[in-house]
């Protein structure tokens, strides 16, 4: 069976994206091929990879990186993440993918101290994982 390729876009493919990502290789991996990326390459974020550990997922092997056209082309499913990303996503050449727009706030622009910060990771975590179980229950 050729697994779906699933491909999650972001700002800065430094915390939302990185998120789901992780929980659908984990969640989904046997299905899904999986991929994320931004607009930029803004490196990855420590937060998202603390409060991913939490939840048993390692995602500090991640790197942040810019959109593929080659994966774009290739992908079965787009996903923005973020509102930035679903108005400036290059041009898809690309008849076969579904193109969602999943909108998350974005951890990392949170303010206030350190514990709400955190707090505010991981509600996006939650949010992003919730939505990712959905979305392999449905067998997307």
């Amino acid at each position: 069976m050729t697994k779906k390729l699933v491909y999650f876009l972001c700002t800065g493919n430094s915390c939302r994206s990185q998120m789901a990502d992780g929980f659908l290789r984990s969640i989904g991996g046997e299905t899904y091929e999986v991929h994320s990326a931004g607009l930029e390459a803004h490196g990855l974020n420590p937060r998202a990879v603390q409060i991913m550990e939490e939840a048993g997922i390692d995602i500090s092997s991640h790197t942040s990186d810019v959109i593929s056209q080659e994966l774009l082309s290739r992908a079965d499913y787009i996903i923005t993440l973020c509102g930035h990303a679903n108005d400036n996503c290059p041009v898809v050449r690309n008849d076969k993918a579904a193109r969602w727009h999943w909108g998350f706030d974005d951890p990392a622009k949170a303010v206030g101290t350190e514990e709400e910060i955190m707090t505010k990771f991981r509600e996006v975590r939650d949010a992003i994982k919730a939505r990712i179980e959905l979305f392999v229950a449905e067998g997307t």
